[in-house]
């Protein structure tokens, strides 16, 4: 038989992709509670995301934690997944990506960056992701879903971004590299609204809701009292 991999004008070969999993923040605009632990069918979106990206064979998970860290810690603590603790998660997010990155295992190909306050991304979406990834133009580092012309998360990079990136100053993150480095980013146009789909406050939970169905609830102890 012929070669069927990349080159043969068949199949791609194998990519191995970690992924930084953000989920740090102090949820200040839906009242100081960790968005992440916001349920969707009973689930924790924290752990929706663990298991889309489990699901699609991401070889390697970071979550960052910061604010609510004992309380995120414990609905994914039987997640094969390494935990690392932003000690000033109020730096910002760039902060909480960086020590992501400096947390994976320098033997992969690909990172993957996800929020946790993403609801509906599934394990089809993040397949989707790393095969526009493996398809993406020459010249092309950045890999990053575009919905209508807008971008969308997660987002996708060689780990010869991850190094520049690290090798930078301490505000520089993914988003600040695709801008000084535009030539390299490869907008990936999708209808897929899913990857443009996320919650920062509370009026988002009531639009989600109006849009597709979908209704986000807190978990008893997280509720506030009308």
């Amino acid at each position: 038989m012929g070669c069927i991999l990349k080159g043969g004008g068949g199949l791609y070969s194998r990519v191995t992709v970690g992924a930084v999993l953000l989920a740090a923040g102090a949820g200040s605009r839906m009242g100081n509670r960790p968005k992440s632990l916001l349920e969707l069918g009973g689930v924790p979106l924290i752990r929706r995301q663990l298991i889309a990206l489990s699901g699609a064979g991401v070889d390697e998970v970071v979550v960052v934690l910061g604010h609510y860290a004992d309380r995120i810690e414990e609905a994914v603590k039987e997640f094969p997944v390494t935990l690392v603790r932003n000690p000033d998660p109020d730096a910002g997010q760039i902060s909480s990506l960086r020590l992501g990155l400096q947390a994976l295992s320098p033997k992969l190909d690909a990172v993957l960056v996800a929020l946790a306050d993403q609801p509906l991304i599934n394990s089809q979406d993040i397949n989707d992701l790393i095969g526009a990834y493996k398809k993406r133009p020459a010249g092309a580092q950045v890999v990053q879903p575009t919905v209508d012309g807008l971008p969308g998360n997660p987002v996708m990079f060689s780990t010869e971004v991850r190094d520049q990136i690290l090798a930078g100053a301490a505000h520089v993150g993914c988003r600040q590299w695709q801008s000084a480095n535009p030539e390299q980013v490869h907008p990936w146009a999708t209808p897929n609204a899913r990857y443009r789909t996320d919650v920062d406050t509370l009026e988002d939970i009531e639009a989600l809701a109006a849009r597709t169905g979908h209704r986000l609830k807190w978990p008893a102890d997280l509720c506030i009292a009308a």
